[in-house]
């Protein structure tokens, strides 16, 4: 997830993406990181098959220098396009 444009990349697991991005992008938990810093714009995703191997990928790439997460992303997505609006998410109200 990110906020604006060159700002704040942040990295995480979940088992459900959606309900997650949901979460992000109403600022469920307000005190959060992702809610302090806006970080609502999905731009990089992986899928795992365990919940084991994700976490393990996770601390990986919390440990990588920015140029490093940076590349990767563009890689998948080089505008940085907020990748859930091409998702259909009809049954998930984004809005308040």
């Amino acid at each position: 997830m990110r906020n604006k444009l060159n700002g704040v990349i942040y990295i995480g697991v979940t088992d459900s993406i959606t309900e997650r991005i949901k979460e992000h992008k109403l600022k469920v938990y307000p005190k959060s990181f992702t809610a302090k810093y806006n970080c609502d714009k999905l731009v990089y995703f992986e899928e795992f098959e365990s919940g084991t191997d994700a976490e393990k990928r996770e601390r990986q790439f919390k440990k990588w220098k920015r140029d490093w997460k940076i590349k990767l992303i563009e890689d998948m997505n080089p505008n940085w396009s907020d990748l859930i609006v091409n998702w259909n998410l009809n049954y998930i109200k984004l809005r308040k």
